[in-house]
């Protein structure tokens, strides 16, 4: 029985890791994307769209934690609307080769919800 129990622990962890890459992988094409249909919005190679994703990953999650309010586009109205924004404007502070203008990361808010809205498995 006890062997059952850890594998069943082994099996949801590996599951677990697997929705985190999983998740990171989606971010970072649905940014990529993101970043191509919006002007002023750059992202310099492949090492700082990784790097974007996770900044983003984890500023959401702290948003998340903190005001229990998750920064997409929709779904969680208004709200949800302006902290995508800042948060997209917020990742060229962390993330070198990142570029964006204010006036992008609302177009680039409005993008990258849609295209997360279209995609599989992103919504909640």
């Amino acid at each position: 029985m006890d062997t059952n129990n850890s594998k069943a622990q082994d099996n949801g962890g590996m599951s677990t890791f697997g929705q985190i890459i999983g998740r990171f992988i989606v971010a970072a094409i649905i940014l990529g994307i993101t970043a191509f249909f919006t002007p002023n919005f750059s992202i310099s190679n492949i090492w700082a769209l990784g790097l974007a994703a996770i900044v983003l990953t984890v500023m959401d999650y702290i948003i998340v934690k903190i005001t229990g309010l998750q920064a997409i586009a929709f779904g969680k109205g208004f709200v949800g609307f302006i902290l995508a924004v800042v948060t997209l404007y917020a990742t060229q502070f962390f993330v070198a080769g990142y570029s964006i203008s204010w006036f992008a990361a609302i177009i680039g808010a409005l993008i990258y919800g849609v295209i997360a809205y279209i995609m599989p498995g992103e919504q909640e």
